[in-house]
């Protein structure tokens, strides 16, 4: 089904019915139906999941205060400046570089990834001024 007529689906019965989807106004939401988003909404205090998801890439100024999860989507790039608190999960990814200033307080994983092909120095410089507190999977 065509997001845009999901959407419709969704807009036509909270009307009938005056009851939001309970994921009407969260980041995921307002990213897949490309609806504007907040500076608000650009911090999320949790994880956040976008395993096998078909975005390709992320707004500028995501802050993600848990782990993010990109796996197995087709991410083609990341925002330059991206922090997440917790582990970056690149795996089986097309990423074929990482974003200045990218910011990461776990892990790193790039398994599967034409990333993997990288040296733990050479990713690092790649990111510089940012950093990647844990280790680097790849």
């Amino acid at each position: 089904m065509e997001k845009e007529q999901l959407k419709r689906i969704f807009d036509f019965l909270e009307g009938k019915e005056n009851k939001k989807h309970k994921d009407r106004d969260n980041f995921i939401w307002r990213l897949k139906f490309n609806e504007p988003l907040t500076k608000e909404d650009l911090v999320v205090n949790s994880d956040l999941n976008l395993f096998g998801s078909n975005l390709t890439s992320l707004p500028k100024g995501l802050k993600v205060r848990g782990y993010l999860d990109l796996s197995f989507s087709e991410i083609k790039s990341l925002p330059e400046g991206l922090e997440v608190s917790g582990e970056l999960n690149l795996t089986d990814t097309e990423l074929t570089s990482l974003p200045k200033g990218l910011k990461v307080g776990g892990n790193l994983d790039t398994t599967y990834t034409p990333l993997a092909k990288y040296t733990y120095d050479e990713l690092i410089e790649m990111i510089k001024p940012g950093f990647i507190k844990g280790e680097i999977y790849n």
